[in-house]
């Protein structure tokens, strides 16, 4: 507030009035010091009588009040008013509903208050909901608007107005923003803002959604978890309800909780199997349970909304098919069982690259004279020279290849074939099989392309396999300088370590007594690749147990560049799955979560991801696709195809829309596109990748879903505490809606750009005689009350 100061101008006056005022003084105290009577009369009379003449004195002077105040229209005056689907809710006790408050303030008999600040401002009227627009009366208020985007009609309001001198901005609204998350927009550059809190902070009836949360897993008994919470107000006493449906509207699960106080959190969690591989979308509602174990009905229930009692979610069962590349120096029982085990999972496929004859030197076993090729191969094919097996030549055997040409010519050597796989499994092969290019290029798989990378624990791996002091042996999790010792193996016993409770992919069974009863039936192993230690930054799975006591890592991992490495120093697994039935099922399990872990991050040619674009109002969706090429560089060249296609909701039946992505100007091979949802619901997107030459470059799909209302709803209570930071970081206040016209006219008082100075003769003023006069009449009254002369 700018406050008045007091000036005199009559100063050369100032001599005469102190010259007068001592001679009265004395004449004062030398009249009242001869007057009969008691002290305290006679030094009421003598002050009464001395503000009476200080009065007229200073009258001498010429005083003048002199302050600021807002000159009148020479300031602009932002009234912003919320135009959200907010607004139609029905406080507690109230018939009329928080829009219609709010268009009685600006548009009917309460609007007494906007044409005062009229007298002094130029009022510029706006309203908002997803997007900030100019008004004139008001007209436009419907409440239909799907957010309420505080920040951005904040923001977009000092964008317009610019250098404009503003005095302030008066805001209408319940305060809860679908735009700020956290953190609040830039406010520096805005005037003072007077928010004007709409609604009551007494809760109404209601059951809303407010975090619904996806989680999967590689544990195969429950891959997919869904956690609700819901906030229950005025509903002590009640069941409330929450179901789980799928696309069709199928229930898979259902859950009750009963509400215990008046205002409540509760939590529910689903898990379950898609039955679907890809993306599948599903929907959580929740709601008060009425008779028959039913929902109760929009009259029964008594709720504030039901917009807030349904949300709709994605799950993305994976981008398989995960092609795993298995290398084995010989046929064994393990990938006999892991090849079984995989082959019921429809998002593996496992390729096998067994050698099943070592090379041999060229001057031994000849065979027949003048025959070059090797014996095996006698009389199977064209025996020309370009397809002849040599002496000097490992015999490979490929196993569930996709066609005739792949690994034809063995081990991948270059890495366009090599990063075709998502994961290499090496089994009883040792390190002088591969080239040192080959070498080399498998660490590159798994630092650069981000694949995943496993040895198990075979005779001629690790230690044994001559793999020490390797490209591929400086990328395992474990140090292989140590000598095997034989008498480690014996009835070795599995155990989990501590990191290995933790994994879900590492546990077979849903609680820990089960698990421990499990791992104890287990049979003993006898076959061991003993390592020395695990490398910093490793993680220890499992681990076992000779017959002396001492324990060995069995199970570890670790980040390698990019991707994951992974060993299995035990090499005959197998044992455990010919004992029973169930072990053998439980065996299966493994393998299948071990090599779910193995390729759980590994990116793919083509990646897509659909990420919500921060603080954006209208839920915009960011979809960003990375592009890379068969070597797994940037493909910076690629042209992009998006087809959007909404599956569920209000718009299920909707024809696809395509977009073209753009390429960013921040990353190579990437490419980027923004959808704005129109409705709520579930959206698939797939995306399509061509090279230069037109030839397809790869696909990927992604989901996600969009609840306009959800945010909206959220909360049903004004958020009074966000309208206060807003007002206080601007220099601004609160304002109750009853206090509107009392507002009105003190604003005018506030400070305010472009002022003008103001003055009031205060020397004139009947009130300044007045009061002179009505001091000398007091003091006259009491002498004679009192009989003094």
């Amino acid at each position: 507030m700018t406050l008045a100061s007091l000036i005199f101008s009559g100063r050369d006056w100032l001599l005469p009035v102190l010259v007068l005022a001592g001679l009265g003084l004395a004449a004062l105290v030398w009249g009242y010091t001869r007057a009969a009577a008691d002290k305290g009369l006679r030094v009421t009379c003598a002050l009464l009588k001395v503000l009476g003449f200080v009065a007229l004195a200073l009258c001498l002077l010429e005083p003048f009040w002199t302050g600021q105040r807002v000159k009148p229209g020479a300031n602009l005056l932002a009234v912003v008013a919320d135009n959200s689907q907010g607004m139609q809710i029905h406080d507690r006790g109230n018939a009329q509903s928080r829009g219609e408050f709010l268009r009685d303030a600006l548009a009917g008999k309460g609007a007494d208050w906007l044409a005062k600040l009229r007298e002094n401002f130029e009022v510029r009227g706006y309203v908002f909901d997803s997007r900030l627009q100019p008004s004139t009366d008001f007209t436009e208020l419907n409440f239909d608007g799907r957010a309420s985007a505080i920040g951005s009609a904040l923001t977009t309001l000092k964008e317009r107005l610019g250098n404009r001198p503003i005095a302030g901005i008066v805001l209408l609204t319940d305060g809860n923003a679908t735009d700020i998350a956290g953190e609040l927009p830039d406010l520096k550059g805005l005037p003072p803002i007077y928010p004007v809190v709409i609604g009551r902070e007494d809760a109404d009836r209601d059951i809303a959604l407010v975090n619904v949360g996806v989680t999967q897993t590689s544990f195969e008994d429950a891959p997919v978890t869904i956690q609700a919470e819901a906030t229950a107000s005025g509903y002590a006493g009640a069941d409330v309800k929450a179901e789980l449906l799928d696309r069709a509207g199928k229930v898979i699960e259902q859950q009750t909780v009963r509400v215990k106080g008046s205002s409540e959190t509760m939590t529910f969690r689903f898990q379950f199997k898609p039955e679907q591989k890809g993306v599948s979308f599903y929907r959580v509602r929740v709601g008060a349970q009425g008779e028959g174990g039913q929902f109760a009905d929009a009259k029964a229930s008594a709720e504030a909304t039901l917009a807030n009692n349904t949300r709709v979610l994605a799950v993305d069962r994976g981008r398989g098919p995960f092609r795993i590349l298995y290398a084995s120096g010989r046929p064994n029982w393990e990938f006999k069982f892991l090849n079984r085990a995989l082959a019921e999972d429809d998002q593996v496929e496992l390729l096998g690259l067994i050698r099943i004859a070592k090379r041999e030197p060229k001057f031994a076993f000849r065979g027949r004279a003048g025959e070059s090729s090797n014996p095996l191969f006698r009389g199977f094919g064209n025996q020309s020279k370009d397809e002849i097996e040599r002496y000097d030549q490992p015999v490979l055997v490929r196993l569930n290849t996709k066609d005739a040409e792949e690994l034809s010519k063995g081990f991948p050597a270059t890495a366009e074939e090599l990063f075709a796989y998502h994961a290499i499994i090496v089994d009883d092969l040792e390190a002088e099989f591969f080239t040192l290019d080959q070498k080399s290029l498998l660490q590159k798989f798994v630092s650069e392309r981000g694949g995943g990378f496993l040895m198990l624990g075979g005779a001629e791996t690790f230690h044994e396999g001559g793999y020490l002091r390797t490209p591929i042996g400086d990328m395992l999790p474990v140090y292989l300088d140590r000598t095997p010792d034989e008498t480690a193996r014996e009835n070795l016993r599995l155990g989990l370590t501590r990191e290995g409770w933790l994994q879900s992919w590492a546990r077979l069974r849903p609680t820990e007594g089960e698990e421990k009863a499990r791992l104890e039936a287990m049979p003993g192993f006898a076959l061991l690749n003993e390592v020395r230690d695990l490398k910093p930054g490793a993680s220890s799975i499992a681990t076992v147990t000779d017959a002396a006591g001492r324990v060995h890592p069995a199970v570890a991992t670790q980040r390698f560049g990019h991707g994951r490495t992974a060993v299995v120093t035990v090499g005959d697994v197998w044992r455990w799955g010919l004992r029973e039935p169930e072990m053998h099922a439980d065996m299966d399990k493994a393998w299948r979560q071990l090599t779910r872990w193995l390729v759980a991050d590994v990116p793919n040619k083509v990646e897509l991801t659909a990420q919500p674009k921060k603080g954006d109002a209208n839920q915009a969706i960011e979809l960003r696709v990375r592009v890379r090429d068969p070597k797994f560089q940037p493909l910076d060249n690629a042209t992009v195809m998006l087809n959007v296609q909404p599956v569920l909701g209000g718009v299920s039946n909707a024809p696809a829309i395509r977009l073209p992505a753009e390429p960013s100007t921040t990353e190579p091979g990437l490419y980027t596109a923004t959808f704005v949802p129109r409705e709520t619901g579930g959206y698939h997107v797939e995306a399509t990748a061509t090279n230069s030459v037109g030839a397809e470059a790869g696909r990927a799909v992604a989901g996600w879903t969009t609840d306009l209302a959800a945010e909206e709803f959220r909360s049903l209570k004004p958020n009074r505490a966000l309208l206060e930071t807003i007002a206080k970081q601007t220099g601004g206040e609160v304002v109750d809606m009853g206090a509107l016209g009392s507002f009105a006219s003190r604003l005018p008082s506030l400070k305010a750009p472009v002022t003008e100075a103001w003055t009031m003769p205060l020397w004139h003023q009947p009130v300044v005689f007045a009061f002179a006069l009505l001091c000398f009449i007091a003091e006259w009254g009491l002498r004679r009350r009192r009989g003094l002369p």
